[in-house]
């Protein structure tokens, strides 16, 4: 009886083929469950620079920022340091805002800016501006609040008030209480 040549290379090739199946299969299935990457935490910091705040047709506000901490989606986020800050009205320009810094939401497009505050009506031909330490800018209602004691400049002249209430949809300014004297022409 004659023995017969097993087919060693075919054997070898088969068993090759089967374990490179095998651990492509295994790298697949062991990364079915794993769970995704979470979502970067961290934000996104910024150095000098403008952020802006857009409706859908016109613009609501924009800040230059000297340094800025956003979200990691850039909803929201802190300014500091802004110089140049504008907000619209009816896409003009019509306040001027400087903060030491600013709380940003782009979604509703609200701001509360905290610090050494000064709102200046552009185009005030009195050359009228605020100075606090808060405001409130909501956007859905265009009112801009003041809770803080409120310094309202004109010229050489200062009132002092409790607060400021500016409703830009019906241009109604309200006063808190007032603290100081002004002259009055005729």
């Amino acid at each position: 009886m004659k023995r017969r040549k097993l087919p060693w290379r075919l054997i070898l090739t088969l068993a090759g083929v089967a374990l490179a199946i095998y651990l492509i299969a295994g790298v697949i299935i062991a990364g079915l469950n794993t769970p995704p990457l979470p979502i970067d935490q961290n934000g996104i910091t910024l150095k000098g620079g403008k952020v802006r705040g857009n409706r859908v047709t016109t613009r609501s506000w924009s800040f230059d920022y000297t340094s800025a901490q956003l979200s990691a989606d850039g909803t929201t986020g802190s300014v500091q340091g802004v110089k140049d800050g504008i907000v619209f009205r009816r896409g003009k320009p019509y306040l001027h805002v400087t903060a030491t810094s600013i709380s940003i939401d782009t979604n509703s497009l609200n701001f509360t800016a905290v610090g050494k505050v000064t709102v200046r009506l552009i185009g005030d031909a009195l050359k009228r501006s605020f100075d606090t330490d808060l405001v409130i800018w909501n956007n859905g209602t265009k009112q801009l609040q003041m809770d803080h004691p409120s310094y309202l400049h004109s010229g050489n002249e200062v009132l002092a008030f409790k607060s400021v209430d500016i409703d830009f949809s019906t241009d109604q300014i309200h006063f808190g209480s007032i603290n100081g004297s002004t002259l009055i022409r005729r």
